[in-house]
């Protein structure tokens, strides 16, 4: 029988796919703002923006929390919400007559999410391990 800890550890996975994920997000969502005159990087930054939010929708559906401490469980879940977040926000970025302020407020939303989950997943373990 697997113990709560065994449950808890990330995979392959999650550690090298999230992390992955969100640099091509924060990459993509930089273009806007400082390679505005390069052509190439303003017609595919799109992609690399929807490439990483469907990486990290998929790195948090087949990595779900399996331990038993419920509000782990609810802080993982909330964690994932964030990559649907961000793939809403790669829907507006294709959306015709979409601004930047549309695809950016789903991005701000699903940073606040995963900065908060970031802070609040580790503290809650290691209030476990004690």
């Amino acid at each position: 029988m697997k113990t709560d800890k065994e449950y808890t550890t990330p995979g392959p996975l999650s550690t090298v796919g999230a992390p992955v994920a969100l640099l091509l997000i924060l990459l993509a969502t930089l273009v806007p703002f400082f390679m505005s005159t390069v052509e190439w990087a303003q017609a595919s930054f799109r992609y690399v923006y929807t490439a990483g939010a469907v990486l990290l929708l998929a790195v948090r559906l087949f990595t779900p929390y399996r331990g038993s401490d419920f509000k782990l469980k609810r802080w993982h879940r909330i964690e994932s919400w964030s990559a649907v977040f961000f793939c809403a926000a790669a829907v507006f970025l294709f959306y015709p007559g979409a601004e930047l302020r549309d695809w950016l407020a789903f991005t701000l939303a699903a940073a606040v999410i995963q900065i908060i989950t970031s802070f609040a997943i580790p503290a809650r373990e290691s209030k476990l391990d004690k």
